[in-house]
């Protein structure tokens, strides 16, 4: 038991099917009264964003709507987006989608309190002031966006994933609606899915774990064992499992804001600042390799993962069931239709030696429950590739 850790419980999270349509008393507590909406042009074109924002309007008014975030969000896009949204009068943020409308939110939330350029507030705890408020709802079960303090963006002219942290940057507002789920792709779902998966196994094993962050990263990892390969395969027909996993997203995220995270998402950064490899993936490709080389430093800890995560551990070794556990997460990514070799999910192999130098600088590498040097890292990805 450590002699002191801190827990922060942020956002206010709420959980309704059919919440993100009539939310009018949840936004009459945050004091805007010009709201504007970040989202991306597959959920615009979804119609998801036109029923909520006739919701909003019962109670505010809209005063635009930003639909050209990308995949991967970039220093470029979180500026456009907040000049538009200043030359507006937006005092409030409405992000739906995935993770990167939702940091996209977050980044021009800075821009719009605090001015100047993105770039300057990079780092921890840069910010000292809470920022214009943020509502998020997201349209996937996987980054966790909605209930942490980080947001990831990326630096195009330096090919690099940058962080931003800080307590101000968790929204206000939590909305987990299944219903904003139901057109989501199967490979999305998968790959969002794995995500959530990884943030909770890194949050466990991490140097800055404790008891609080434990029970919540695995409880996420029971529900996306037992609920990810039904949301993927049955998403539109099964709410059930679609809210289960939004649940677990959440919890997920809310583990490693306050845990962190490790050497999976250090190398998932470098690989998605360089190629077209959504974050998800990268982290479902990385995940067994590094638990393989992890596993000697907290055999216990994934252990215990292997069991929430269905693993048969009665009367078998720590190293039998963290075997069976690294089978486990590759055969879910398999059922779910995932590649699990980076060549297949289009990096070259000359490409290594580069994404272990750039992986070794990533601030979420000191998280991890082993140190790693750069040949280490690049033993991983070879062995991942």
């Amino acid at each position: 038991m450590q002699d002191f850790f801190e827990f922060r419980l942020t956002p206010r999270v709420m959980y309704k099917s059919g919440l993100a349509f009539d939310m009018s008393a949840e936004l009459a507590t945050l004091g805007g009264t010009k709201a504007f909406i970040v989202t991306d042009a597959g959920v615009l074109k979804s119609g998801l964003v036109d029923r909520v924002r006739e919701a909003i309007s019962a109670v505010i008014e809209v005063v635009g709507v930003y639909s050209d975030v990308p995949p991967n969000s970039s220093v470029r896009v979180v500026e456009a987006a907040a000049a538009e949204a200043k030359a507006v009068g937006a005092d409030i943020l409405v992000a739906i989608g995935g993770g990167s409308p939702l940091d996209t939110a977050k980044g021009m939330r800075i821009i719009l309190t605090e001015g100047g350029n993105l770039l300057d507030y990079e780092g921890v705890n840069v910010l000292e002031r809470p920022l214009v408020p943020m509502v998020a709802i997201p349209t996937t079960a996987g980054t966790g966006s909605e209930a942490t303090n980080f947001a990831v963006i990326k630096d195009d002219d330096n090919h690099v994933k940058l962080s931003f942290t800080s307590p101000y940057l968790a929204p206000e507002l939590a909305i987990l609606d299944p219903q904003m789920t139901a057109t989501l792709p199967a490979h999305l779902a998968a790959a969002t899915g794995m995500d959530a998966l990884t943030h909770a196994v890194e949050a466990y094993v991490s140097v800055e774990h404790e008891p609080m962050s434990d029970a919540l990263a695995l409880g996420a990892i029971e529900m996306v064992s037992n609920y990810l390969r039904e949301a993927t395969h049955q998403g539109g027909d099964n709410e059930n499992a679609r809210g289960q996993m939004l649940i677990a997203s959440a919890m997920a995220g809310i583990a490693f804001t306050n845990a962190y995270v490790g050497a999976v998402h250090a190398l998932a950064h470098a690989t998605g600042g360089h190629f077209p490899v959504h974050h998800g993936l990268a982290n479902s490709i990385f995940l067994p390799h590094v638990i393989v080389f992890n596993a000697p430093a907290e055999p216990e800890r994934y252990s215990r993962i292997g069991r929430a995560f269905g693993v048969n551990t009665g009367g078998r070794s720590r190293e039998e069931v963290i075997g069976d556990l690294v089978a486990a997460i590759t055969q879910l990514a398999l059922d779910c239709d995932l590649p699990i070799r980076l060549r297949d999910a289009g990096v070259p192999e000359d490409a290594l030696e580069m994404l272990a130098e750039q992986a070794f600088g990533d601030g979420a590498l000191y998280h991890n429950p082993l140190p790693a040097t750069a040949e280490d890292l690049l033993g991983i990805l070879r062995a991942a590739w």
